[in-house]
Formats: C-alpha cells, structure tokens, sequence
C-alpha cells in the first residue's frame, strides 16, 4: 500500500505532533498487523515494515515515528491482545482511526526499566478503582486521549485504562527531551483519580506480561520507520559525494569517505534484515525476546554512527542549523535509550544465552 505523506501537517507545537498523528490515522496507515475482525487491514508485519520505511524516508521525522509506536504496541496491541470483547469494540476503532491517541504509562521518576520498583498503586472502591502515582517520561501524554496506566493492585502489577478528562489525573508536558522532540513527552500525575471498574485492562497481575509483550513489539519494530530515515541519510550521502570536489576530484574518490558509505548501507541492509526476521517470528507466533533485544540493540547503535559518519562526511555542512542531518544526532542518542537502553538489551541476551544477571543454573533453582 503506498502513501503520500505530501499533505501531512509541518512540524511545530504539541497540536501540530496531534495532527500528524491524526493524518496518518485518515490515510489508515495505523492498521497494518491488525486483523479485519479488529478492523485493520489484515495483512502481515512484513507490510507494516514497508509500510513505517516509507513513512520515515518521506518525513523525516523520528519523533512522530517515536509517538505513533507509542500509540501502536503501548495501546492499540495491548487491548487486542488482553481486552474484553467489550473493551475492543470501545476502543479499537477510535485509535485505529487516529480520532484517539494513547501510549502507556510505566516509567516513574526513580523506576525506569525495573518493573519490581514501580509504585504506582490502585485500589478498590466501591465507584471502581483508585489510582495513585506519578509517572516520568511518558511518550504522548501531552496529547493523548488516554493512556494505559499500570498501577499495583493488591502488589500485583495490573493495566488500566485512564482517559485524560477523568478527574484527579493530570497529563502534563513538562521535562522535555532533546532527542525526537516532535515526539511529546511528559508527566502523568494520579491523585486519587477514580475509573470504573470496566476500565481495568487484563487480569489482575497481567501487567509484567503485557508490558513485556508492548516492549518486544517496540523493539522489533520501531526501528522500521527510522530505517527510512537511515535510507535517505544513505542518498543524502552518496549524493553530496559525487557533486562535492576536493582537490579537483569527487569527495567519494576518497577511500576514507566510500569506506564510510560503504558500511553506511551495510548497516542498513542489516537492519531490514532483522526487522524481517522480527516479522517472520511474529507471523509463525515465536517468541520475540531474543530476537527484539538482538534488533533494538542492532539498530539503535548502527543508527547513531551511521548518523555521525554522515555529518563526518559532510564536513561543517552536516553542522548547519538547517541540516537534518544535524537532528538525528540527537534523535539517535535517544534512540539507545527509549524501549530499554542498549546496555538493558544486552542484559536480556545474555541471560537468554544463559549467562549474567539473573541467571542460575539448574543447580542453582
């Protein structure tokens, strides 16, 4: 399916990063990977890849792939996965419109990745429950509808979903961030905020898994859409190679700049080449956790040099305030971190591998 980004709204203020999200919920580009009983297309995680690489090439825009992945495996997959019949008729059709938009709310301001230090809690009442906490760097709460907020009920760690008009729940868009910052970012203060009961996503206890699942899916995926903006780093190159001159002869003649560029599209060949893999796991419905740790840790670290390697190529050119290039320096950065840092990936595979944190032998159990 192709798509013109053409008409999508130009970069600005949180309501323009609303807008673009909205744009690309009318040209139905959130509904890839989703089954037609859920309304989506129907079609696979290989046309979603296709699909994010042409988003990312034409717009340039890490932070708006950063938000719509927030909304994709943070709300929309949770709910198809873990709703109620119900809940899935509620919801599913205003987010895969883009008439919502929603992310998920885990991180607080002393627990980032260690869901055990989490303290957000939820209690029962007799109207339903009541959430308590304070959430840090949450990815579209400055523009989101709703947000699944995971909470400890009973000190289990349980999914709930919290709109932004229901009372005593604050989403702010303080503590902005350098890197994709058309991806909005802020705070997520409960107060006492009371939901009904039928907001109550999952089974109590559910959350360690449906965040890990969330997470997986991000890894996997979300370097499908920055991908494109590696694409057109690669051409950005190439380009300036062959019509910029050094002592009479094409910057590319020089085997330090074509060594670069060479590892340039390797790097990238490699990416799509785990990104598939991602996909043909998901589709034959394996587990993911190798596999994604293994791409998040691949990608974010191949997309910062390749990001470096082109401003080195370009010279001070690659410094000018008007350069793109100059962006996704930063955006890079935060692309090691969001999703799990890539020392954190590092950690899942090595454990995977049977070797360091977290892992005893048989001996050992």
């Amino acid at each position: 399916m192709n798509y013109d980004f053409s008409q999508i709204p130009a970069q600005g203020d949180k309501y323009a990063s609303r807008l673009r999200i909205r744009h690309c919920g009318r040209l139905q580009f959130l509904k890839h990977a989703v089954s037609v009983e859920f309304g989506g297309h129907g079609d696979s995680f290989e046309d979603l890849i296709i699909a994010h690489q042409g988003l990312g090439k034409q717009c340039l825009d890490s932070g708006l792939i950063l938000s719509i992945n927030a909304h994709l495996w943070g709300a929309i997959f949770p709910i198809m996965s873990f709703g109620s019949i119900q809940q899935r008729q509620r919801w599913l059709p205003a987010l895969l419109s883009g008439e919502m938009i929603a992310g998920q709310a885990i991180t607080e301001p002393q627990a980032g990745s260690d869901m055990n230090a989490l303290t957000a809690t939820a209690t029962v009442s007799d109207k339903g429950f009541i959430l308590k906490g304070h959430k840090r760097f949450i990815t579209n709460a400055p523009i989101a509808d709703t947000l699944i907020i995971y909470a400890k009920l009973d000190n289990k760690l349980t999914a709930f979903l919290v709109k932004r008009e229901d009372k005593k729940v604050f989403f702010t868009d303080n503590n902005p961030v350098k890197g994709c910052a058309t991806a909005t970012m802020g705070d997520v203060l409960l107060e006492n905020c009371l939901i009904p009961t039928d907001r109550k996503l999952g089974k109590v206890g559910a959350g360690a898994l449906m965040i890990q699942n969330a997470l997986e899916l991000e890894r996997s995926f979300i370097f499908a859409g920055l991908s494109g903006i590696m694409e057109w780093q690669l051409e950005t190159v190439i380009n300036y190679s062959r019509t910029r001159k050094v002592n009479g002869a094409h910057l590319g003649k020089n085997q330090a700049i074509s060594h670069k560029i060479a590892e340039m599209k390797l790097r990238l060949e490699t990416i799509t080449l785990w990104l598939n893999e991602c996909a043909r796991l998901k589709i034959k419905n394996k587990r993911l956790t190798l596999a994604s740790a293994q791409t998040k840790l691949y990608a974010s670290e191949a997309f910062l040099q390749s990001s470096l390697d082109a401003i080195q190529i370009m010279g001070t050119m690659g410094l000018l305030e008007t350069n793109k290039m100059n962006d996704f320096v930063h955006d890079a950065i935060a692309s090691r971190l969001f999703a799990g840092s890539s020392e954190i990936q590092k950690n899942i595979i090595a454990k995977l591998l049977g070797t360091g944190e977290g892992y005893k032998n048989e001996e050992e159990k």
